[in-house]
């Protein structure tokens, strides 16, 4: 019979892997939560009057002012649109057929005073409420994602499915962003991406660290159990 240490270890193992499973399962974006809930929030004007400047990212609030928003066909003023359209293949595997980027740059503001932003180096996914729609690939109006499907049948691959995730930032938004703050060669305060990108957020911090938490919360608690449960195993062990 193995020792009970080796035994304490490989029950560890187990633990951890399926803590992992099910935390990956559950749709969350932990180090996204982490990053955002981590840094201290500042407003901007209280930013440009800091002398010296946070050495780590920092959570900025402000509005959004932009001379060139994108403008929708139904009248929403946009400085970010993210899209992803995908097919489903027999068989069940999801295909990519669109994935769209548009940004524009905006100056984040409050009432006193203003810092650009380019929401380009924005990291992935934005933080705001997406809009999922699912359905009949029949029902793709846009000319190229019928191309796309074309595409598929030439090549003997009928989808049965579609569905696409949109993630919007509009200029009425509030933001959170999580950005470092550094001087230009001018000497102006400027905000920069930190490793990873901008995290940028429409929401309020509780509704953000809960839609990051994913769809599935209670598998990310029973994940996280279980990967505590791991840890200590392990400590027990060694």
């Amino acid at each position: 019979m193995p020792p009970i240490p080796l035994l304490l270890l490989a029950l560890a193992a187990i633990c951890a892997l399926a803590g992992a499973t099910l935390v990956r399962a559950s749709g969350s974006d932990l180090s996204l939560g982490r990053r955002l809930a981590g840094a201290a929030e500042v407003r901007v004007g209280d930013l440009l009057d800091m002398d010296p400047l946070p050495t780590r990212p920092v959570r900025v609030v402000g509005r959004i002012r932009s001379p060139d928003p994108m403008v929708t066909a139904r009248d929403d003023r946009l400085v970010a649109l993210h899209r992803d359209v995908e097919v489903q293949l027999p068989g069940g595997r999801w295909r990519t057929i669109e994935r769209l980027r548009e940004t524009r740059g905006f100056e984040l503001w409050d009432h006193d005073g203003s810092l650009p932003l380019d929401a380009s180096s924005a990291a992935e996914p934005l933080v705001t409420i997406p809009h999922v729609w699912r359905g009949d690939p029949a029902d793709l109006a846009d000319e190229a994602h019928r191309a796309a499907l074309a595409r598929l049948e030439r090549q003997g691959l009928l989808p049965v499915a579609a569905r696409s995730v949109t993630r919007a930032i509009s200029v009425v938004d509030r933001l959170l962003v999580l950005a470092r703050p550094v001087h230009d060669a001018a000497g102006r305060i400027v905000l920069e991406p930190p490793p990873g990108g901008f995290v940028i957020s429409s929401l309020d911090l509780p509704d953000a660290m809960r839609l990051l938490g994913g769809p599935r919360r209670a598998w990310l608690v029973g994940g996280a159990g279980l990967i505590g449960l791991g840890l200590v195993l392990a400590t027990l062990a060694l």
